[in-house]
């Protein structure tokens, strides 16, 4: 196996830090090689709050990695998250020199360049241009342009904009870790990767990633990403309002959420009770179930409640624009019990629980299949699509004669046929060659 068909995912979250390796195996689907984690120190909804705390976060996972791997990681992709990111639409144009030269994925980069000159407010840079529909010479709806003919060529742009502190800190921390960034991915884009399937992004999807700190929201309508979010809520703050309305300390306050925390208070009984050991020689302090869960559902129904204004902002209401598929949950927070029917009645739409399964190997470890790590398992799957796409520019080169405009490619063989009338086709010849050869044959028997 080559260095370089290996990726590395780096997900730093609120609450802990993963970094996993992988590579395609030879079905197409994700082989787990290594797998680290560490509990996060120095981040705070996403974003940085200590360097050295992050510094040594990062470190341990990654150690953890290289050591299930067996591997030395050099590079990596990383997950940018946070309340600083937002979202805009943007469009813009090209005008190509030759209408008469089919448009090419040049073309496309050369549009997308021009939007990353634009000016963004103070202290802000752009992290992704993701083109929706094109227009060539004024014809719209056009999802694939490249191989088409035209002169104009614009597009509709879904651009993501972060601060620029926030990002630089990130990938300081990743730096100072001896670890280089190889690039640099939104977390709800990976999360889709991972998640979601080509059929719900067609139909219309809204995938809901409950973190620790945050909670991001990314939007799919024919097979197009449509709209992205970051809400600054996510598991800590149900921790933090469990914490304080049973009066008992953090650690046990996550372990109830987790072990008897239900979104529904419906589900529990007022004689429920479960018992918390007391500090130093107090006694254990009774909990009431139903108490645990009112708490926890408040909190849920603030987050659903702007998870839906961002839906209703992309525009579901209108009927070219709904959601067929529903929403799909992602996250460690999307593991609370009940969590799926809750959505279900506060939004009234189809909720399900995503699974980062569909897309890794068979026999791959339990626990990564769990939602918590379908950002990290996106991560790696971005890696190795940049990886491949590296791959392509390295090995096409330069004389190939697909590169060529096609009448340079006859004029040769015409040039050939003069000099050898009857040459026959060679087997070592391109696709182009052979058919520019063939015609030339059937040309001059026509005549």
């Amino acid at each position: 196996m080559e260095q370089r068909e290996i990726a590395i995912g780096l997900d730093i979250g609120t609450t802990k830090i993963v970094a996993i390796v992988g590579h395609k195996n030879e079905y197409g689907k994700m082989e787990i090689l290594g797998f680290g984690k560490a509990k996060s120190l120095g981040v705070q909804r996403g974003v940085v709050s200590n360097i050295t705390q992050t510094i040594e976060s990062i470190r341990y996972a990654v150690n953890e990695a290289e050591a299930d791997s067996g591997l030395s990681l050099n590079s990596c992709v990383v997950g940018i998250a946070g309340q600083h990111i937002r979202s805009l639409q943007h469009s813009d144009y090209i005008l190509r020199e030759d209408a008469q030269e089919v448009i090419t994925q040049d073309d496309i980069d050369k549009l997308v360049e021009n939007v990353h000159k634009l000016v963004m407010l103070p202290g802000e840079e752009i992290i992704h241009v993701l083109p929706q529909e094109y227009k060539i010479d004024g014809e719209p709806n056009i999802h694939e342009p490249i191989g088409m003919l035209g002169r104009r060529l614009e597009a509709n742009l879904h651009i993501v904009v972060g601060q620029k502190a926030a990002i630089g800190n990130i990938f300081s921390c990743v730096k100072q870790s001896n670890i280089e960034v190889s690039g640099i991915t939104l977390e709800p884009l990976a999360s889709s990767e991972a998640v979601l399937s080509d059929e719900e992004k067609e139909a219309g999807v809204c995938l809901v990633d409950i973190g620790g700190g945050t909670t991001d929201v990314a939007i799919f309508k024919d097979g197009i990403i449509r709209h992205t979010a970051v809400i600054p809520y996510g598991g800590n703050v149900i921790t933090e309002d469990i914490k304080e309305g049973c009066s008992i300390i953090e650690k046990q306050s996550e372990l109830l959420k987790i072990k008897f925390g239900s979104a529904w208070p419906g589900e529990n009984s007022e004689n429920e009770i479960v018992s918390i050991p007391g500090l130093r020689g107090r006694d254990p302090k009774e909990i009431s179930l139903k108490m645990l869960s009112k708490i926890i559902h408040a909190r849920l129904v603030e987050i659903i409640d702007q998870v839906y204004i961002e839906i209703k902002n992309y525009g579901h209401e209108e009927g070219k624009k709904k959601l067929i598929a529903g929403i799909v949950l992602t996250g460690g927070g999307s593991q609370l019990k009940h969590i799926k029917q809750l959505f279900e009645y506060e939004t009234g739409m189809d909720t399900r629980v995503g699974f980062p399964n569909e897309h890794l190997a068979n026999g791959s470890r339990s626990d990564i299949e769990s939602p918590m790590y379908a950002t990290a398992v996106g991560l790696v799957m971005k890696g190795v699509e940049l990886n491949e796409r590296n791959l392509k520019v390295q090995v096409q080169p330069d004389n190939n004669p697909i590169d060529q405009p096609i009448g340079d490619v006859i004029d040769q063989s015409i040039d050939e046929n003069q000099t050898h009338k009857e040459t026959d086709i060679d087997p070592k010849e391109s696709y182009i060659d052979k058919w520019a050869t063939a015609l030339l044959k059937l040309l001059a028997n026509e005549k």
